[in-house]
């Protein structure tokens, strides 16, 4: 496994993240446990989640399964660096009281104690801010962050689904009122097949000294050989892929991309990942395994060097916007 630098703090993690949404919807706890296992094994340090998953009436089992694995001991906790989320609501699926969601200071301290609870640790190493919160002031957020700082409960905090002049404002406002360093993450929806990301997200996260962690590399598995798999009567395409596969101009695509792939005889979803981890500012994607086998396929990619024929080819097919702000300005 490689490691890099967090942004621009002196963290190091590994350029592979380990998701861990499908722990409990998909993957059952003995699975998952298995997973986080043979993560570290492979040398994955940063593993991700979010008080919310677990979805629907089991929001926060997630959060649970790892708290569970981090009690076996053996020094799990230790080796890990924890990253979690908040905003959303936390009350299932039925109607929530004022002030159980969001970003406000009184939902801040609420949902961390929460998720401290059930992640059976006394500290979270990265915090993040699941989406902005346009009723909250950045002020009032990084007085709650401050405290919480102080207390020891976390030590940095990062942004996922945030735009470009909010990662700036949140950042301005932060060294203004000095204490904490601001955002030094920010999670985004970033893949071969979406790249709006490089227009205003990654150059703000990288004047910011942000690390850019990729969310849905495979971009719901559209990346992962989807086409391939369906002619050999595999698991078909399903959600986004399957809408986007609907659309001959997008089919033919995903089968340029898969065909460009098999010529050089590389696996796509190992291309996906490999492929984001030439791009600058990025510091690993986030992969969300529901078996080892796909673990091993990602960690694969890490060691994986894309030639510059493969590179052009890719950028051919799923062409960038271009450096910003050219790519809108003219």
């Amino acid at each position: 496994m490689e490691y890099t630098q967090l942004g621009r703090t002196g963290l190091k993690v590994s350029r592979l993240v380990l998701g861990t949404m499908n722990f409990g919807p998909q993957t059952d706890e003995a699975d998952s446990h298995a997973i986080m296992d043979a993560a570290l094994d492979a040398g994955i340090n940063y593993f991700d989640t979010a008080n919310v998953y677990g979805w629907g009436e089991n929001k926060g089992r997630t959060e649970e399964i790892i708290g569970s694995w981090f009690a076996k001991g053996e020094g799990r906790r230790d080796k890990v660096v924890l990253a979690t989320k908040v905003y959303g609501n936390m009350a299932g699926d039925g109607p929530s009281w004022p002030n159980h969601d969001k970003l406000s200071a009184v939902n801040i301290r609420r949902a961390v104690d929460a998720s401290l609870k059930r992640l059976q640790t006394d500290y979270i190493d990265v915090y993040q801010f699941h989406h902005i919160d346009r009723s909250t002031p950045f002020e009032e957020i990084w007085q709650a962050i401050d405290v919480l700082i102080q207390q020891g409960k976390i030590l940095y905090v990062g942004s996922s689904n945030f735009p470009g002049y909010k990662i700036a404002q949140a950042n301005e406002i932060a060294a203004r009122r000095g204490g904490t360093i601001g955002l030094v993450s920010e999670q985004c929806l970033y893949n071969l097949a979406e790249r709006r990301a490089e227009m205003e997200v990654i150059p703000a996260a990288q004047e910011y000294g942000l690390g850019v962690i990729p969310w849905s590399p495979l971009h719901g598995g559209l990346l992962g050989g989807v086409i391939k798999k369906e002619v050999q009567g595999g698991r078909r395409a399903g959600g986004r892929a399957a809408d986007t596969l609907a659309d001959p101009t997008a089919r033919a695509q995903i089968q340029a991309y898969e065909d460009l792939l098999e010529k050089h005889g590389v696996e796509p979803g190992e291309a996906a990942l490999a492929w984001l981890l030439t791009r600058p500012g990025v510091t690993g994607p986030i992969v969300g395994p529901r078996t080892a086998e796909q673990l091993d396929s990602a960690v694969r990619a890490v060691e994986l060097e894309l030639s510059e024929e493969v590179l052009t080819g890719l950028d051919e097919i799923f062409p960038g916007p271009g450096p910003s702000p050219e790519a809108f300005a003219w």
